[in-house]
């Protein structure tokens, strides 16, 4: 059996594949585009099929051997079986950001290894952001000339806490409780994992979910989160973990530093 690549060599050639399934996106995003229904009544448009096909046939390049959830595919009754590795990969996150034409839509490839990600790429392509990080190695943000930025989550500022919501999804009176027990200093509305890369980058303290989101659409961003110092924790304060029935989450609480 060949030898798996470590985490230190999937790291340039992954964040290569998020530029070009992001490429891909930006020539549907600056046409006309038709948006259909899966069959969970969540948007699909072209970009997401073209920028996942990108990135599976580069991750059967780079790891041959290991299999890859994905959305799409999923969708389309693709579901392999998997074991204590796999790939997660959410070609598109943030279909109806990318919908309302607003940028806050993300490429994500995840690696989980025993039920963690540890290792993540994120990238934002009309914004040109692009967050890595891997267990051992750290968080980065790499720049346009492609050099990275360690990157690191902030202690709660004195004044409280500055909270991410969703901006299209969530369960609104869930948030209002939830935000009522804390000591909040401002609350920001965002699309897609991009939330959960600024508590990584230390621009924000908390990101509470409380609403239906799979493993896909969470993995990389928490393996950015977890390699800058935040976690993600389920609301019985168990660390939130991969490979589930269904790859449901259950609603969450991301933090950067306590």
């Amino acid at each position: 059996m060949p030898e798996l690549p470590s985490h230190a060599d999937l790291i340039c050639p992954l964040l290569d594949l998020a530029r070009a399934a992001g490429a891909l996106i930006l020539k549907v995003y600056a046409a006309d585009f038709a948006v259909r229904g899966k069959a969970d009544a969540s948007p699909v448009t072209q970009a997401d099929e073209d920028a996942e096909r990108v990135i599976l046939a580069g991750l059967a390049r780079l790891d041959p051997t290991t299999p890859v959830v994905a959305e799409e595919s999923v969708a389309a009754g693709r579901v392999p079986v998997v074991g204590e590795r796999f790939w997660l990969v959410d070609p598109l996150d943030g279909t109806r950001e990318f919908v309302n034409r607003n940028g806050e839509f993300t490429v994500n490839i995840a690696l989980i290894e025993r039920g963690e990600p540890v290792l993540g790429v994120v990238f934002v392509p009309v914004s040109g952001r692009l967050f890595a990080g891997a267990r051992g190695l750290g968080a980065f943000e790499v720049d346009a000339a492609g050099q990275r930025q360690a990157i690191a989550c902030r202690a709660v500022p004195s004044e409280g806490l500055t909270v991410l919501a969703s901006r299209s999804h969530g369960d609104a009176a869930a948030l209002d409780r939830w935000l009522a027990t804390q000591r909040v200093h401002a609350v920001k509305t965002a699309g897609s994992s991009l939330k959960l890369c600024l508590l990584a980058a230390g621009e924000a303290d908390a990101y509470p979910r409380f609403g239906r989101t799979m493993e896909w659409d969470t993995a990389a961003g928490h393996a950015v989160l977890a390699a800058a110092g935040g976690s993600v924790r389920a609301l019985d304060a168990s660390l939130l973990r991969y490979s589930k029935p269904g790859f449901e989450n259950p609603d969450f609480i991301a933090r950067g530093l306590a």
